[in-house]
């Protein structure tokens, strides 16, 4: 099983604290996984001009078709603006209408202010839907106060970080063993 971690922004450091826990939590608890983390901070990501991914060449290229050959993603985002980053919105228009058919995402979010949150309800999982991603209905969202020194000081936190890695991996299991028994029913 491949598992992206994709950090959504390219400045601040909270998302990307989040989401080394994140992959920390899936590495110690599913070693057989394989686990990449993308933080687009670290990577030249062109802006989408309606190619076909596969046709974008360096950095661009990488990050796309690292998460189109993906069994499931755990995207990682701050909240800008009440909205999601445009480096991350940028990345689903570089990817098909159907990127995440037959994925699984999973969501956290980093956040100033427990206002935000109705940002992943009403702009973050509509855009995921579009794009037939499965999605794990419970996201983790972390507030400022959960931070101290680029560490995670709140156990609930953890606690929950570590249970969005599992259902992550269990939900992935079981559409990919549904998937299997269905085209099993097929004679050729």
């Amino acid at each position: 099983m491949k598992i992206v971690g994709l950090s959504g922004s390219k400045v601040g450091s909270k998302t990307r604290t989040a989401m080394n826990y994140t992959v920390k939590a899936l590495q110690e608890k599913y070693p057989d996984t394989e686990v990449t983390l993308i933080d687009l901070a670290e990577y030249d990501v062109q802006f989408s001009d309606g190619r076909n991914y596969m046709e974008y060449d360096g950095d661009t290229k990488y990050v796309a078709e690292t998460i189109m050959e993906a069994d499931a993603i755990v995207i990682g985002t701050p909240v800008f603006q009440a909205s999601i980053p445009a480096t991350l919105k940028n990345v689903f228009d570089l990817l098909p209408v159907n990127a995440f058919r037959d994925k699984v995402v999973s969501i956290l979010v980093t956040a100033g202010s427990p206002k935000h949150y109705l940002m992943v309800e009403q702009q973050l999982k509509p855009i995921l839907a579009y794009m037939k991603a499965q999605m794990v209905q419970t996201y983790v969202f972390i507030e400022e106060e959960d931070f101290y020194r680029k560490e995670i000081v709140n156990d609930d936190v953890l606690f929950r970080i570590g249970r969005l890695a599992e259902d992550t991996v269990v939900l992935t299991e079981t559409f990919s063993q549904i998937r299997e028994a269905k085209e099993a029913e097929y004679d050729f």
